[in-house]
């Protein structure tokens, strides 16, 4: 495994993040493909000995049962100065708008539940997981910059924006005082380069970490024409995300399949191998032993400049879709993908 800083912090993050969103009660939340707790126990032990220590889950997967699988998992296998914990957490509902709760006490109130669910005194990385248009942007910022006055998290990170916020509320930040965000965690992949328009341009000259999610494209950069799985047919909203450039996305899949051949490697190794010239951790997510050792492998797959272009040539612009496609004001009260589901908030 590689390690490498994670932007403007002190984070030594390995080169390949954990995401645990496919971890979690398939009965109690979005998804119906996510593993019960005895093999996502398997899966993140096996991270940790491929080198993995940068995980990655929500307050929103699985109505909290993904950060509860993690940190019991981390708990008895790793110790907790050894591993680099991200989570996130989501707007004020209407509930709380309407409840008067501010920016700042429903900051405390997701961080409280999420250590609850990780049973940790802190995260590493607390990251804003959407962009809330009914929230003014100095409450979060204030409520952030007091969790980690408080040491409820290390840094925060911000994900689904666009790179003007990012750099309004990096202004907004310096400005007033506040902790400011070290990472991206954005949509993006080989089938889907829309941040390479402004945001990694931003993060390049700021030295802001890219930690992109959907790294294969719920699977479809790590397998051939033909091959499925429990998430490939029961994600939905994957389907919701990718269905609809399918046939463009295909010739850059099957170039993959070809690099993948020539060089006797997966295809996740190949996928994975691009991503990393261009960001500092991707997030990709585990529902297999072999799913983890691929991402581990990624990193010592070396392409050419050649193969480089090979893999880019032929691209083309997409619409944005999923979290992003509803980052607007006009769809700030329209309901998302991502809930706290059944569990309790801590008040």
């Amino acid at each position: 495994m590689q390690y490498t800083t994670l932007g403007n912090s002190d984070l030594k993050v390995s080169r390949i993040c954990m995401g645990c969103m496919g971890f979690g009660d398939a009965k109690n939340g979005q998804h119906s493909w996510t593993l019960d707790e005895e093999h996502s126990r398997e899966i993140i032990r096996r991270g940790l000995e491929l080198g993995i220590n940068f995980f990655d889950t929500a307050i929103a997967y699985q109505s909290g049962t993904s950060e509860q699988y993690l940190g019991r998992a981390l708990r008895d296998f790793a110790r907790r100065d050894q591993v680099v914990v991200a989570t996130k957490f989501l707007p004020r509902t209407p509930e709380e708008i309407q409840n008067g709760i501010s920016g700042q006490r429903h900051i405390q109130q997701m961080i409280d539940t999420s250590l609850k669910n990780l049973g940790m005194d802190y995260v590493d990385l607390y990251i804003y997981h959407m962009w809330d248009y009914q929230t003014p942007l100095y409450d979060i910022l204030d409520g952030l910059n007091r969790i980690v006055k408080a040491g409820k998290a290390r840094y925060i990170g911000i994900s689904n924006c666009f790179a003007y916020q990012l750099a309004k509320a990096n202004a907004l930040a310096e400005k007033e005082g506040f902790s400011k965000f070290v990472s991206i965690q954005g949509h993006y992949n080989l089938i889907f380069r829309e941040e390479e328009r402004e945001m990694a341009k931003l993060c390049a000259e700021d030295n802001i970490a890219m930690t992109p999610y959907s790294a294969l494209a719920g699977g479809r950069l790590s397998k051939h024409p033909g091959e499925t799985s429990k998430r490939l047919e029961e994600d939905s909203y994957a389907r919701f995300k990718y269905d609809a450039t399918a046939q463009q996305d295909a010739v850059i899949i099957q170039r993959v399949a070809e690099l993948a051949q020539n060089h006797g490697v997966t295809m996740t190794e190949v996928s994975l191998a691009w991503l990393l010239t261009k960001v500092t951790a991707p997030v990709v997510g585990a529902t297999k032993l072999h799913h983890a050792e691929g991402a581990a492998r990624a990193v010592d797959l070396v392409l050419t400049p050649e193969e480089l272009l090979y893999l880019e040539e032929p691209y083309v612009p997409h619409n944005l879709v999923g979290v992003m496609a509803q980052n607007t004001p006009a769809a700030a009260s329209q309901d998302h993908v991502w809930s706290t589901g059944s569990q309790t908030i801590e008040s």
